[in-house]
């Protein structure tokens, strides 16, 4: 029986992570439809990519139980055109062995807390695989509402993937200008 939620302790990601995180990493990029990448990357890449998401002041966490990181989320910038300076798109990512245990939920909703408190407005998620239900309703159960399902863009394992896009609004979303 998985242990309750409330043993979850979430924080931000530090270095001695980064071997767990690839590990993590490197499951979902060499089984799964997660990550449209094919070769794992490294902890040295890792690392620097998660050097450059807390270094934008974006909010970049990993889950653990009893000092051990089952899972590890951030939130990127969208696109790298300004006008999109208010909108990030989420990662999330947990071990094999702990799916469905909590940590995936607990993960994003602090995104979803730690964003709208830095005054972002939307929250993008681009979920590989139309069929990763797990994924999608994880999202859902968080608010996010399905923008759009890009047929066929990912070719991986032999096989044509999709990527659904879902959204979600932080804080006054679109209702108010950013900065007033």
């Amino acid at each position: 029986m998985p242990a309750p939620v409330s043993d979850i302790r979430l924080r931000e990601a530090a270095p001695e992570d980064v071997a767990a995180i690839q590990s993590i990493y490197a499951h979902h990029v060499l089984h799964g439809f997660a990550s449209f990448e094919e070769e794992a990357p490294d902890a040295a890449e890792m690392d620097r990519r998660r050097q450059e998401i807390q270094g934008r002041g974006l909010p970049y966490l990993v889950a653990e139980r009893d000092g051990v990181v089952h899972g590890f989320a951030y939130a990127g910038p969208f696109r790298p055109r300004p006008a999109y300076r208010y909108t990030v798109e989420d990662s999330v990512y947990v071990a094999p062995a702990a799916v469905g245990q909590g940590f995936g939920r607990a993960l994003l909703g602090e995104l979803v807390r730690r964003c709208t408190a830095l005054g972002l407005r939307q929250m993008v998620a681009v979920i590989g695989d139309s069929g990763n239900s797990a994924s999608i309703r994880l999202h859902e159960g968080l608010g996010f509402r399905r923008a759009a399902t890009l047929r066929s863009v990912g070719f991986k394992f032999g096989r044509w993937v999709d990527s659904v896009m879902m959204q979600r609004d932080l804080g006054a979303g679109d209702g108010t200008l950013p900065g007033g």
